[in-house]
């Protein structure tokens, strides 16, 4: 059974030799370039003299995100998505598969697509970064977290936890208030506040968690509302890092992948919006009614409501928030932490420690490269304090 990431060296070796865009070759590793990945034309940042350390050091921390988020959707794939030679490992576990078709028939389709959407995005950007000789990013020896040991997972090591989540769901009651925006230093309030203190598994952690069926439908539930938060990161991480990179062709490559995770976030969250009210009987985890308490946690309200922007003396307007640039980066690392996702990770051995920290800091040690055309000003680090 092959791997998510022999996956998508095989993708990228197939797609790209039928466009003639990179020649087969070798395989991505940290910090090796294969000459056989190199682009058979120079990309206009290539001809123009290279990728600066600062965008290089960008697109590496993306690179490390997005297979850490292919990582955890991997595991819910092969539990309640399709399992197929795009997505192959695991053989789906028919009673969770049924819970979350609960919030959308299409669901196991979805996540199938999301998890082969950002197996591309890693594959392309350490494509991208090994074709102009800057060190690429692979995770595989930090895999130690353990499988769910439900039935249809496979039993091999991960980078990511699904099984003592603390959901985090203001981005619910964010994208529906017409007065607050992060970015302003507003905290807006949880849509699922039980799911955003203690513990939850969005997975069955073994089969007894497949049982009782309200117990099963809270885990469903939990794993719905934490698509979308994952998608919402995307969301706003893309193009505040875009503010950071310099070349054109860089800023096209985080506008170009930023607006696929928008195209998630907004199906995500709509589809979980579809949740039944429950107490979960085992755990006392309460899904509540979001019809009950107006237009904050209306569930057909999924279109972005216009808001504060910039400055509060501009009309409100739709859109993608947050998107502060500064402090995007410790942002992102801060927020999956706190989910739960690197729980039982040891700190010698995290993925944090020793990559998403090194490419953040990167980033941040970098910033004379990344000085605007044009400009005498120079950009702080993406994770300024």
């Amino acid at each position: 059974m092959e791997t998510t990431e022999q996956v998508q060296q095989r993708r990228v070796r197939r797609r790209t030799s039928r466009r003639s865009f990179l020649t087969q070759g070798a395989a991505v590793g940290v910090g090796t370039v294969g000459a056989g990945w190199l682009l058979t034309d120079a990309s206009p940042a290539l001809a123009s003299g290279g990728l600066t350390k600062g965008d290089a050091a960008i697109l590496r921390f993306l690179a490390a995100a997005e297979l850490i988020e292919t990582d955890l959707w991997q595991q819910y794939n092969e539990l309640a998505g399709v399992q197929d030679s795009e997505t192959p490992g695991g053989s789906g576990n028919p009673a969770y598969t049924e819970a979350v078709a609960v919030l959308d028939s299409d669901m196991a389709q979805y996540i199938h697509d999301d998890l082969d959407d950002e197996i591309s995005h890693g594959a392309f950007i350490n494509a991208y970064l090994n074709t102009h000789g800057k060190q690429t990013v692979n995770l595989d020896k930090f895999r130690t977290l353990p499988s769910s040991k439900a039935t249809g997972a496979q039993q091999i090591g991960r980078l990511t936890n699904l099984m003592q989540l603390t959901v985090d769901t203001s981005f619910w009651t964010r994208y529906r208030s017409d007065s607050l925006n992060p970015d302003f230093g507003d905290t807006l309030p949880q849509a699922i506040p039980d799911l955003a203190t203690g513990q939850h598994p969005a997975i069955p952690r073994t089969n007894a968690d497949l049982a009782p069926h309200r117990h099963l439908q809270a885990i469903a539930n939990t794993a719905g509302f934490h698509f979308a938060w994952v998608e919402q990161g995307g969301t706003s991480l893309y193009p505040a890092l875009a503010q950071r990179v310099t070349h054109p062709e860089v800023l096209r490559i985080l506008l170009s992948i930023g607006g696929s995770e928008i195209m998630h976030f907004q199906t995500w969250q709509d589809k979980a919006g579809n949740a039944p009210p429950l107490t979960d009987p085992t755990t006392g985890l309460t899904f509540p009614d979001l019809n009950a308490d107006g237009e904050l946690t209306q569930t057909n309200l999924i279109m972005p409501e216009p808001t504060i922007f910039l400055d509060r003396k501009f009309p409100i307007v739709s859109i993608i928030r947050p998107t502060e640039t500064k402090d995007a980066a410790m942002g992102a690392v801060k927020a999956l932490t706190d989910d739960g996702l690197f729980i039982g990770c040891l700190p010698s051995s995290g993925v944090f420690g020793n990559v998403l920290f090194q490419c953040r800091d990167e980033a941040c040690n970098t910033v004379d490269d990344n000085v605007r055309p044009g400009s005498s000003q120079r950009l702080r680090g993406c994770c300024d304090a």
